[in-house]
């Protein structure tokens, strides 16, 4: 997907492209309609860099029911 903006729409506002996807990625992924890896693809971070701006931004990981169960399960190989 591209979307162009013109710049005269854009003047006076301070925006890197870089910026942008990250916005436009932290959006998606806090909506829920993007997974982790998809939102770090699309701000063109790595998991573990996106994850330190969720944290900065004070946006909570999406850590659903299914989630949990992997990691129950995985868990329970363990001895105790």
């Amino acid at each position: 997907m591209q979307i162009d903006i013109p710049d005269q729409e854009l003047c006076g506002v301070d925006l890197t492209p870089e910026a942008v996807r990250l916005s436009i990625a932290l959006d998606l992924y806090q909506d829920g309609k993007s997974t982790l890896g998809q939102a770090a693809k699309i701000a063109g971070l790595s998991v573990t860099q996106f994850l330190h701006e969720l944290g900065r931004r004070r946006i909570a990981v999406n850590y659903g029911p299914e989630a949990f169960r992997e990691d129950l399960e995985t868990l329970q190989q363990f001895p105790a």
